[in-house]
């Protein structure tokens, strides 16, 4: 697509509420309540299976950032209906999820178990906490999380089976040949200009001996 295109998409944009809801349509009113600020029994099992999550911040000025989560067990912790606690593991040390929410607190969490294709969301507020006891309480194969992100829960909510279902992500007979999808390897070095043959083979990253 040319650039001219794109300024004449962006001249074209959506300004209103009123031009969003004739593209859209508007809610049906199900849809507009179906939000409570705590976690019901039911979320907390659900969250409780949901191994994998994704946690979304943006900074003071609203540079956004989401960050994928997960662990073979979850580890979530509920202290009441209206807080969870998550876990931090090893990373990259570049801690943007975290420097966002010292400016902003404002968070929003998918989570997904493995399988199924609901979705449980949550929106809140979040501070975080290095308290070894609860470190802990987080801790995978002996080793305590290197820090506790703490959700005062403001939303919580569901997501229909639509994304999940349109894309197969659990249909293995869908998935791309892993042959043709690049290396992070390869993508690094195209990235930054970077001579490849300096870089660890493809798909041996040493990351991977090391997640605790």
């Amino acid at each position: 697509m040319e650039a001219s295109r794109i300024d004449d998409l962006v001249r074209e944009k959506i300004d209103t509420i009123e031009q969003l809801e004739a593209a859209v349509g508007e809610p049906f009113p199900a849809m507009k309540e179906k939000t409570t600020p705590f976690t019901t029994p039911l979320m907390r099992q659900f969250i409780a299976q949901a191994r994998f999550f994704v946690l979304a911040t943006s900074d003071a000025a609203g540079n956004c950032d989401s960050s994928p989560r997960g662990d073979l067990v979850s580890t979530v912790l509920f202290p009441d209906e209206k807080t969870l606690i998550l876990p931090d593991r090893p990373g990259n040390r570049r801690a943007d999820s975290y420097r966002n929410i010292l400016e902003n607190p404002h968070v929003g969490i998918l989570f997904i178990v493995p399988g199924n294709e609901e979705v449980v969301r949550v929106n809140g507020t979040a501070s975080l906490s290095t308290d070894p006891e609860l470190l802990a309480e987080l801790a995978v194969s002996g080793k305590p999380a290197q820090l506790a992100v703490i959700v005062r829960v403001d939303e919580a909510y569901l997501h229909c089976a639509r994304a999940l279902l349109r894309a197969k992500v659990w249909e293995p007979s869908t998935w791309p040949d892993q042959d043709s999808v690049p290396a992070i390897r390869d993508m690094l070095a195209q990235q930054h200009h970077l001579d490849v043959s300096q870089l660890e083979p493809a798909r041996q990253e040493s990351y991977r001996e090391f997640l605790y």
